[in-house]
C-alpha cells in the first residue's frame, strides 16, 4: 500500500520518462486479448429523451427453458471473496462462452463482454431477434446491477431487435424518465467518424421477478444500422482504467502541460492497479498557497464522472488565462479513479472488497479500502499545512435528471455558515444554467451518509465539501430535454473551474448576492417573509428539504 516508484517530479522539474502497466485483473477472470477502444464524438444535435412508456408486464420468465442460452460467462474460479490478481487475468486459454453460429445464416447475435468495464453475464435467444439478458452482480456480491456494457457482433440492419436485462437492481431508474441506452457502430467510427449515440425505442423500465429482493427490467428495441457489423451497448459513455492511463501518457508527452501537473502513486487497489495522484499547481513554489481536492470515480458504474473529471483537467491544464491564474492562487490534488479495479471488472458500485467505498471513509482499513483510506489521509496531510478551500467528488447519479450537489448543513452552525454552504453551488447554477439545477441540491448530513468522502471531509475541517451528482440522462433545464453529450459532461469541468474563480474572487459582490439569493430562498422555503430576518439555527436541515 505504499506509494510506489511510479512518480513524477515537481511541477516544473525536469520529467523521467514515464510508463504505464497494464491492468490486473482477479484471477478467476477471464479477459480477451482484444484492445477495445472508442473514438470520442459529440452529436451534431442534442439527442432528445425517449418518449416513456407505460408499466409493461413481465414478458418472459427467467429460466433458461424459455429460450436458448446463447451467452454464458462463467468466472474459472468460483470463490466468495478476492483473493489475487494478475495482468490479464485467469491464466490459460480462454473459453468460449458464445455458442457457435450454425452457419452463415445463423441470425443469432454473438455477445462478448470479457474486456475492461464489461459485465454481461448470460444472453437468452428466446426470439428470432429477442433477447434477455443478466448481468453480472458485482464481483463478490449478489446486488448492484445497474451499469452494463458489452459488445455483439453478426448483426442485422433490417430486423427490430428487442433486448431486455431481466436483473436490475433499482426500483426506480432514469429509463422511465426517457433515457436511452448508448450504442456504438464500429463500422459507423471507422467510416464516418461517428461514436456512441442514444438509440432505442419503446424504453421501458418495470418491475420484473416476484422474489426478494426484487428485480427489474429495462427493455428497449433497436435497429442496427449495418450488416455483419460490431457493435456496444452500454449505460453511459465507458471511461475505462486503460483510458485514464492513456490520458496520463499524453499529458506526460506533453512538454506544456506537464510543467504544472506531477502525478505519483497515491497507492496500489486490492489488485495492484495504481490509484494516481496528481498535483497541479503553477511555478513558484506552493507556499501561501490554499488547497482544492478532487477525486471521482469511488462507484465505478458512473463514468459520467470522468468525463466531467476529464473537462476539470482539460481546463486546468489549458493556456487559459482563467486556468493560469487558478494554477498561481492554489494547489490543486486530484484522485482521477479512485477504485479502478471496480472500474476494470465493471463493477456498478463496489471495490473488491465487496462494499461500497463511498460508505468506508469512517473506518480505519487501508487494507480493504486503500483509495479511501489514502486520499483520506493526504487530506488530513494537507491540511495540516495549508487551508483546504474546497472539496469536490465525481459522482453520477440514476434516478434525478441535471446536476446537483450534496452539501453539508448539520444544523448547529450560525446562519451566516450555514448560507455560506449553498453558496458554491447557487454560483455553479447560474454558470451553467442549462445543466446544473440548484433547486436538486441536498445539504443534510444523514447518518447513513457519515461514511461518504463529502461528510468525512467535512468533518475532518474542510468547510466546503460537495458531492457532484451528474444525472446518467441529461438536462431539463433551459429548454433543453436531452441526453447529456460527452462535451455536455466535459463542460462541467470547466464551469467547475469557473466557479471556483468566482466563489474565492477577494470582489465580495458576487458572494454578497449569492448569500443574500441564498436567504431569500430559504426563508420561502420555510414560510418566512423575505427580509424578516432571525437566525437559522432553529431550522433542521431536514426541515429545510422537506
Amino acid at each position: 500500500l505504499a506509494p510506489s516508484r511510479l512518480s513524477w517530479r515537481s511541477p516544473g522539474e525536469p520529467q523521467a520518462p514515464f510508463s504505464l502497466p497494464l491492468p490486473r485483473w482477479p484471477v478467476e477472470c477471464e479477459v480477451i486479448r482484444e484492445t477495445i477502444e472508442h473514438i470520442e464524438w459529440a452529436p451534431p444535435t442534442p439527442e432528445p429523451f425517449c418518449p416513456p412508456m407505460g408499466l409493461e408486464q413481465a414478458r418472459y420468465a427467467l429460466g433458461e427453458e424459455q429460450g436458448t442460452v446463447v451467452y454464458h460467462s462463467r468466472p474459472a474460479l468460483q470463490g466468495s471473496c478476492f483473493i489475487g490478481a494478475r495482468i490479464g487475468g485467469a491464466p490459460g486459454p480462454l473459453s468460449s462462452p458464445a455458442a457457435p453460429l450454425e452457419g452463415p445464416q445463423d441470425t443469432t447475435l454473438l455477445f462478448e463482454s470479457r474486456f475492461e468495464s464489461g459485465n454481461l453475464q448470460k444472453a437468452i435467444k428466446v426470439g428470432p431477434y429477442e433477447y434477455v439478458l443478466m448481468l453480472r452482480p458485482d464481483l463478490y456480491t449478489a446486488k448492484y446491477t445497474q451499469w452494463f456494457y458489452f459488445r455483439v457482433q453478426n448483426t442485422r440492419q433490417e430486423p427490430l431487435y428487442r433486448f431486455t436485462i431481466a436483473n436490475m437492481a433499482k426500483p426506480k431508474s432514469l429509463y422511465g424518465q426517457g433515457l436511452r441506452p448508448l450504442l456504438y457502430s464500429q463500422q459507423d467510427a471507422q467510416s464516418r467518424g461517428i461514436g456512441w449515440r442514444r438509440v432505442g425505442t419503446d424504453v421501458c423500465y418495470s418491475r420484473g421477478s416476484a422474489g426478494e429482493p426484487p428485480l427489474f427490467r429495462l427493455s428497449w428495441t433497436v435497429r442496427f444500422p449495418h450488416d455483419g457489423d460490431t457493435c456496444f451497448f452500454a449505460a453511459c459513455y465507458p471511461y475505462t482504467y486503460s483510458d485514464l492511463q492513456r490520458y496520463l501518457r499524453a499529458l506526460a508527452a506533453d512538454p506544456a502541460r506537464s510543467r504544472y501537473c506531477a502525478v505519483r502513486a497515491l497507492c496500489r487497489s486490492l489488485a495492484g492497479n495504481t490509484v494516481h495522484l496528481l498535483t497541479i499547481t503553477g511555478p513558484g513554489g506552493t507556499a501561501g498557497k490554499r488547497a482544492v481536492v478532487a477525486s471521482a470515480r469511488a462507484h465505478p458504474g458512473e463514468s459520467g464522472g470522468s468525463w466531467a473529471m476529464r473537462g476539470f483537467l482539460d481546463f486546468l491544464l489549458s493556456a487559459h488565462a482563467d486556468a493560469r491564474l487558478l494554477r498561481r492562487l492554489f494547489v490543486f490534488k486530484v484522485v482521477p479513479m479512485l477504485n479502478p479495479d471496480g472500474v476494470v471488472v465493471g463493477n456498478s458500485r463496489c471495490s473488491l472488497a465487496g462494499r461500497d467505498p463511498n460508505r468506508a471513509y469512517g473506518m480505519a482499513l487501508p487494507g480493504s479500502f486503500p483509495g479511501v483510506w489514502h486520499l483520506r489521509a493526504m487530506v488530513q496531510r494537507v491540511l495540516a499545512e495549508r487551508e483546504v478551500v474546497l472539496y469536490c467528488d465525481f459522482h453520477g447519479h440514476s434516478r434525478k435528471n441535471n446536476v446537483f450537489m450534496y452539501g453539508c448543513d448539520a444544523g448547529g452552525d450560525d446562519t451566516g455558515t450555514r448560507l455560506h454552504q449553498r453558496v458554491f453551488p447557487l454560483m455553479l447554477s447560474k454558470n451553467a444554467p442549462d445543466k446544473f439545477s440548484f433547486s436538486s441540491c441536498k445539504f443534510q448530513v444523514q447518518k447513513s451518509k457519515e461514511g461518504t468522502g463529502r461528510v468525512s471531509m467535512w468533518r475532518l475541517g474542510v468547510s466546503h465539501s460537495y458531492t457532484l451528482e451528474v444525472a446518467f440522462s441529461g438536462s431539463t433545464l433551459g429548454g433543453r430535454s436531452s441526453h447529456f453529450s460527452v462535451e455536455d459532461l466535459k463542460s462541467l469541468g470547466r464551469h467547475l473551474c469557473d466557479t471556483l474563480l468566482d466563489f474565492c474572487d477577494p470582489e465580495p459582490a458576487k458572494l454578497q448576492q449569492c448569500l443574500v439569493e441564498a436567504d431569500a430562498l430559504l426563508q420561502q422555503q420555510t414560510g418566512r417573509e423575505p427580509g424578516s430576518g432571525g437566525s437559522w439555527s432553529d431550522v433542521s436541515p431536514s426541515e429545510l428539504e422537506s
